[in-house]
């Protein structure tokens, strides 16, 4: 294994491997129902060692597939992602699976341990197939089982174990590696609040010895523990802000399907189409939005990534105003409504 450095305080060995992450212009593509779906598109992030970041938003706005980018485990659409300086996009073959296993632990939401083996045997599984001798595999996995405050179950296998001795057991697999790197799916999914109070300090304990933590999250209770946010789901600007008139010549975008949106649109002239691209390269012309009517109201009331492009008709072009919700709704004397096709 690689050099490691051990802290005075007698805690688990950690990394010289640097724990920094660089997201850059991020697109995460996937097909269903003959569409093609954009959860993450131009995605930014910037994360460093001693930090526990939190990914939050909706289901479905990409909380896990971002995870499984930053594990080597999806490729992205485009974009570029940079682990401790390494483009983990361009690896391949023996390089991407050295990647997953030196630089990337791995929490999963279901914690993904095998119910006929103990726990000890349970956090060996990665050291053997990797070929650590099962003695000093053994001695590993019992540091680190100590380490998670489960030295007392270590031949209890996971039906014995409540949901929070059994998501240590998993933080304790994937720290057999000392990765730099802990990635975290909805950790406390599964525990109850006298559960997961452990589970949170073992994580914040984890930053602050030098790793980077990103844990996907629906969680509030982990905001407070968290250096940063970032939020996947769009969060309306629910303020009153300037109009903004925009003049679309014919055929020009608006937005695309995956951006992020806040604002309503009114068209004022001409058309507006609304299409969705298919999985086929083709795309779909879902409606076609004229004068007075308005679009795109959901993103911003739901906190959505649009779900369509915007764009102008190819005959006409179009003018349309973007409006906030707060403004939408008191320029059209609409305290509530029902969105819009």
């Amino acid at each position: 294994m690689d050099s490691t450095t051990t802290r005075s305080d007698g805690d688990v060995a950690l990394p010289d491997r640097d724990a920094s992450i660089e997201v850059r212009d991020l697109v995460i593509a996937y097909t269903s129902g003959g569409y093609v779906v954009r959860p993450i598109n131009g995605l930014d992030v910037d994360a460093h060692a001693n930090e526990l970041i939190l990914l939050v938003g909706a289901s479905g706005c990409g909380k896990t597939s971002l995870l499984s980018v930053l594990a080597g485990i999806l490729r992205p659409a485009d974009g570029t992602v940079r682990v401790g300086g390494v483009d983990v996009t361009r690896l391949k073959g023996k390089e991407l699976a050295r990647y997953r296993r030196d630089n990337v632990g791995v929490v999963f939401q279901a914690f993904n341990l095998i119910p006929s083996l103990t726990a000890i045997e349970n956090v060996m599984v990665p050291l053997r197939a990797a070929r650590v001798p099962h003695r000093e595999a053994r001695k590993r996995a019992g540091e680190l089982l100590e380490r998670v405050s489960m030295g007392p179950r270590l031949h209890h296998r996971p039906g014995d174990l409540s949901g929070g001795q059994q998501q240590r057991v998993a933080i304790a697999r994937a720290l057999v590696h000392d990765a730099p790197v802990l990635l975290a799916d909805e950790p406390t999914a599964h525990l109850d609040y006298i559960q997961v109070e452990g589970v949170l300090r073992l994580l914040r304990e984890l930053a602050d010895g030098g790793r980077l933590v990103v844990i996907a999250t629906h969680d509030e209770r982990m905001l407070p523990l968290a250096n940063r946010v970032v939020h996947l789901t769009p969060r309306a600007d629910m303020g009153a802000r300037a109009p903004q008139r925009v003049e679309l010549a014919p055929g020009a975008v608006l937005f695309e399907q995956g951006d992020t949106g806040d604002l309503v649109y009114v068209v004022d002239a001409g058309a507006v189409e609304i299409v969705r691209p298919l999985a086929n390269g083709g795309v779909e012309l879902v409606s076609v939005i004229t004068p007075p009517n308005y679009f795109g109201e959901l993103a911003p009331m739901l906190g959505l990534q649009r779900s369509a492009t915007a764009r102008a008709a190819a005959g006409s072009g179009a003018v349309v105003t973007g409006y906030t919700l707060r403004d939408f709704r008191e320029r059209y004397n609409l305290p509530s409504f029902v969105p819009h096709d």
